[in-house]
């Protein structure tokens, strides 16, 4: 609606009198005359016109020295969600939120909500559901915060108007996941799930919080597939990796198994072309399949350190060369035994094998053992039996030099991923069902994995009817608990207790598209319960990240974390039962707790209840990137020191100026960024934390590209002697500019 000079001048007045109502700690003197100048220009405006200058001359003052304007930005971003939703409902509600019931049947309609929703719950739930939404939490989201919301997660009509507000999304993900719990207790557990979305105190996952309650996509946020060495597993494999990705699934890929470049087929000596074509066919499905409109498809892919193909493989991200050989699009993590650091270190020697002509000669799979205890086991007996069977070809190079192609890979692409088998198979609770070949596309996911292989296939009625022997597919079920605002609250068991069920409810209710998957979900019911604000939690409490006092607090508080999440998975147990894999898994036994020294009377307690009552999910913990929500949350990303105290994060077509959250003359100094950290010290912090997480945590390295190999190496070797099961990019000052996996953002 257009009007006149004086009318927008009186709607400013307005909009700046509430404003200054609501942020009396800011000086509004200059942003008021500059509003007042910029709209007495101008003869005639529209609403819109008025928001955007008001937002443009609040953002134009968010900086380290006034980091609260950001809060005055989203103030008046709200109010034109407000408005816009509004008119897309044909309502009057443009001052806030109208009927909730209207809009689940308006959305409905559309085709965008499940129609599920209105069969679970009655008008009068639904009335009652309304009561409990609070408008007011809208408040608690920065600038950058509501706008992430606003533009990926709400549900927009048809012509891209948005409908959906904040509090009524997280109205709609708590009813989606506590649909199916009894009818008798369902509306307090909504309830419950609500206060901690609403208060920040947790985020889901990228994929629950975009499609909860909708008709279309899937709340799981990563797969990980195990590729066996045939035409027909490779071809599945990439026909089910489209299927998942176009409905917003990340992608993890054990490639380990495919016979290298120069092997036989059929027994015709130097067919095969390796495992790099195969590569560049998955390269092809992440670019052609896109999720959901929104983005390409994310795919990693891991090899073992052992298989001849590992130098082409760590070359193919790189910029230079053969470009035939390149795959810039897919993530690449490489499987690191522990025999193969200890010759790194000792500048050994190492050999390159072809996992099948290992097959064919030795009569077992190199990859499907690994090191029992430190320093000895059933991987390194098969290494040493291959290396010494003069009937098995190999390359044999220094180890050193293979280090340093994966640390130049590193330094010039940010991969590959590391993936410390040994560990992360020694720590796994469910050894008694299988093995871990590799993790997800951002290396906090490790759960057992193989293959599924075609078993037969036959005609029957003029039907083709093919049978499976289905494998362990990973599913990653995420959420992340927010620390600075639930340790600061003081409710974090209360928080973890929500989400914990909430998680659990996911597996059942999720339907994957992928059969597999499917099963394997339910099988292990695995979760993955993470964190975010570590360095924002520091910084509120007055602690150095550089310190004794944040590795000691690390470990205690991620002791705690461990717990409650433990008690709470136990406690679903004796409410819904055990999950089907719990018999003679370390939880069962009480070996989980002994190899963690939970010897404690609290943990010695839960250990006796586990073993009576069973868990309810047989992986539990997992420390995911949370870049996007922490955003949204107004936090920092997982257990990442800042980036910067101050920068801009960039949109299609502005910049939005970001803040460290809660910065003020106090926190400023706990906040020393991130490549002005010593990366040892994260190393002790997640050495600590590592223990505590039966899964495996995102972690980053932050170093300059000028950095000596030696340092970078020092880093690796303190990283794999201190027990860590993974890391994820090394962030250098060249690759600063990484793009993160946004399925694992929770």
């Amino acid at each position: 609606m257009e009007l006149m000079t004086e009318n927008h001048k009186q709607e400013a007045m307005m909009l700046l009198g509430e404003l200054k109502d609501r942020h009396a700690g800011l000086s509004f003197e200059a942003y008021e005359q500059k509003v007042i100048q910029t709209i007495e220009a101008k003869e005639d405006m529209t609403e819109e016109q008025i928001e955007n200058i008001l937002i443009l001359a609040s953002v134009e003052r968010i900086s380290s020295n006034e980091p609260d304007w950001t809060y005055v930005a989203a103030d008046i971003y709200l109010r034109r969600l407000y408005r816009l939703s509004a008119e897309a409902r044909g309502t009057e509600a443009s001052k806030g939120y109208g009927s909730f019931y209207e809009l689940i049947s308006l959305l409905e309609d559309f085709g965008i909500y499940d129609k599920r929703l209105l069969q679970q719950y009655s008008r009068e739930e639904i009335e009652a559901l309304e009561k409990m939404i609070d408008p007011e939490k809208d408040r608690l989201f920065t600038y950058i915060g509501i706008v992430t919301l606003a533009e990926r997660y709400l549900a927009k009509s048809h012509s891209g108007s948005f409908i959906e507000l904040p509090q009524e999304r997280f109205m709609i993900i708590a009813m989606t996941l506590l649909a199916d719990e009894p009818k008798e207790k369902r509306m307090q557990l909504i309830q419950e799930a609500y206060w901690a979305l609403s208060n920040l105190y947790m985020t889901v996952a990228t994929p629950t919080l975009a499609n909860a309650g909708k008709s279309y996509g899937q709340l799981s946020s990563c797969f990980i597939d195990t590729v066996e060495d045939d035409l027909r597993s490779i071809y599945d494999c990439n026909t089910d990796v489209s299927t998942l990705s176009k409905n917003g699934g990340g992608i993890g890929l054990y490639l380990g198994k495919i016979r290298s470049r120069g092997s036989d087929i059929k027994g015709f000596k130097g067919i095969s072309s390796g495992v790099i074509p195969w590569m560049k066919q998955l390269n092809n499905t992440a670019v052609s399949v896109d999720q959901l409109g929104q983005r390409q498809g994310a795919i990693a892919v891991y090899l073992d350190v052992w298989h001849k193909d590992i130098f082409s493989f760590l070359d193919a991200k790189l910029n230079n060369g053969d470009e035939r050989q390149r795959t810039h699009d897919l993530f690449t993590g490489v499987c690191l035994p522990d025999l193969f650091m200890e010759q790194v270190e000792n500048r050994g020697e190492w050999h390159l094998f072809d996992p099948h002509e290992v097959r064919k000669v030795m009569g077992f799979s190199l990859e499907d053992y690994y090191d029992e205890k430190q320093g000895e086991g059933s991987f390194r007996e098969k290494y040493w039996q291959c290396v010494f069977n003069l009937d098995l070809s190999r390359e044999t190079v220094p180890a050193i030099e293979l280090f340093k192609s994966i640390m130049i890979s590193q330094l010039e692409t940010g991969t590959p991923y590391m993936f410390y088998r040994d560990t992360v198979n020694r720590m796994n609770a469910n050894q008694h069902k299988g093995m871990i070949y590799c993790s997800n596309l951002c290396t906090e996911i490790t759960q057992n994995m193989s293959p599924t292989v075609m078993e037969e296939e036959l005609v029957e009625d003029g039907r083709i009817i093919t049978y499976k022997k289905p494998g362990d597919y990973v599913v990653c079920n995420l959420s992340s608990v927010s620390l600075a605002r639930s340790v600061k609250a003081g409710v974090l068991e209360r928080v973890i207790t929500i989400a914990v069920r909430m998680l659990d409810n996911v597996i059942d209710i999720n339907k994957i598209p992928v059969l597999q998957a499917q099963l394997t979900n339910e099988r292990y019911r695995g979760i993955g319960l993470g964190t975010y604000g570590w360095h924002h939690l520091l910084a509120l409490k007055g602690i150095k990240w550089e310190s004794d006092e944040a590795v000691d607090y690390c470990d205690a508080l991620y002791e705690d974390i461990a717990y409650y999440t433990v008690k709470a998975s136990s406690n679903l147990a004796k409410e819904k039962g055990a999950y089907p894999y719990f018999p003679g898994s370390e939880w069962s036994t009480g070996s989980y707790f002994e190899t963690r020294d939970y010897d404690s009377s609290r943990w010695l307690e839960l250990k006796e209840e586990v073993r009576q009552n069973g868990i309810r999910n047989g992986y539990l913990m997992a420390v995911a990137p949370n870049s996007s929500t922490s955003l949204i949350a107004g936090s920092s990303a997982s257990i990442d020191p800042i980036f910067r105290l101050e920068y801009s994060e960039e949109k299609k077509d502005y910049k939005i100026p970001v803040t460290a959250p809660d910065l003020s003359p106090h926190t400023t100094w706990y906040y020393k960024t991130a490549y002005n950290i010593d990366q040892h010290w994260s190393i002790k912090q997640n050495a600590k934390r590592q223990r505590h997480i039966d899964q495996s945590i995102s972690f980053n390295f932050y170093v300059r590209n000028d950095i000596k190999a030696k340092a970078l190496l020092d880093i690796h070797l303190d990283v794999w002697k201190s027990g860590l099961k993974t890391t994820y990019y090394v962030r250098s000052t060249s690759n600063a500019d990484i793009d993160d996996c946004e399925s694992c953002h929770s």
